[in-house]
């Protein structure tokens, strides 16, 4: 077949263009596309999801698993060696806060529940004072977050050091004159007192830094306004800084809430749980793998975990996450 081309000042065919198409073109497909770019396209689809799946088959392998085996242990008597778990109903829920041995140790979370709101007390001070312009400002914040980034259990040691008959804080108070000092880990009165103020040095550089996040997220506009109108430093905190951190502050007391309550490297460490300074996590510990009631224990964590969430849960009805406008 041939074809003749037509001369350039010959008129135009009238009607539409007829396109020729080769015979060894193939005939358009309808439907979904098949084929490498096909199967690319649903595996880009498919990609978000096994992501997921992978972080929630391992958040249920080793996290909710547990936690329902935990919840099953609390309803029997096992002791953690034996085969047979024999079902005993809420029995090791009555003995939690029927036994005074067993709850009555709750009660020594009311000084890390103190030392807590003074760790904060301190964070914000140094916060609020770093967060402007001062000489060696990098230098002091990392001093006061160093403490945080060192490992508990060399923290127990130091302090174990510092503690003891006869050492650091014994020299250093004689050299000011006094000479009958306390024993700060032996004697039950002042041993809580002792391991609270430790658990305060450790943990103060964390709420630190997030309430030196907090206050350099304001923006300094509003600062320099408020020297504009005459507000003093005091002022300007109450003003503008406190309002601007009140999220980080809820925060920083639910996390003391639920660490006052779980308390276990620092007093595990130093001094065992004795001398009345067992909290409740070292009382469970103890129960488990010392008297091999892990029914009990299991019923104790469970207890923990039910405090801290209704104490949570009430924080945030008292005071409420509201969204703060400074502008």
């Amino acid at each position: 077949m041939s074809f003749t081309a037509a001369a350039p000042d010959a008129p135009a065919a009238s009607g539409p263009a007829i396109v020729p198409i080769s015979p060894r073109d193939p005939a358009p497909r309808r439907g979904r596309a098949r084929g490498p770019a096909g199967r690319r396209s649903i595996l880009n689809r498919l990609t978000p999801y096994l992501f997921i799946a992978a972080a929630v088959g391992l958040l249920l392998l080793l996290t909710y698993l547990p936690a329902a085996n935990m919840l099953w242990y609390s309803l029997t008597d096992w002791d953690g060696i034996d085969k047979e778990q024999n079902f005993i109903g809420l029995q090791n829920y009555l003995e939690v806060f029927t036994n005074p041995r067993v709850f009555g140790v709750f009660f020594v979370s009311i000084y890390y529940f103190i030392g807590a709101f003074v760790q904060m007390a301190i964070a914000l001070y140094f916060a609020a004072l770093l967060s402007t312009r001062t000489r060696f400002s990098n230098f002091f914040r990392g001093v006061l977050f160093f403490p945080y980034l060192i490992n508990g259990v060399a923290i127990g040691f130091v302090f174990l050091y510092l503690f003891q008959p006869g050492g650091t804080l014994d020299t250093v108070l004689g050299w000011f004159g006094m000479v009958e000092t306390p024993q700060w880990l032996g004697d039950p009165d002042v041993a809580n007192f002792s391991l609270a103020g430790t658990s305060v040095w450790r943990y103060t550089g964390m709420n630190f830094v997030l309430f030196l996040g907090a206050m350099q997220s304001i923006p300094r506009e509003l600062y320099e306004a408020a020297e504009i109108d005459g507000a003093n430093d005091w002022q300007q905190f109450w003003a503008l800084t406190f309002p601007g951190i009140r999220r980080i502050i809820g925060l920083s007391f639910i996390l003391a809430v639920a660490g006052s309550l779980s308390v276990f490297e620092i007093p595990f460490i130093m001094t065992g749980g004795a001398n009345g300074t067992s909290t409740f996590v070292i009382q469970t510990l103890q129960t488990a793998f010392t008297f091999r009631q892990v029914g009990l224990a299991s019923a104790m964590a469970i207890v923990l975990l039910a405090i801290v969430l209704i104490v949570t849960w009430v924080q945030r009805r008292v005071f409420p996450d509201e969204k703060v406008d400074l502008t």
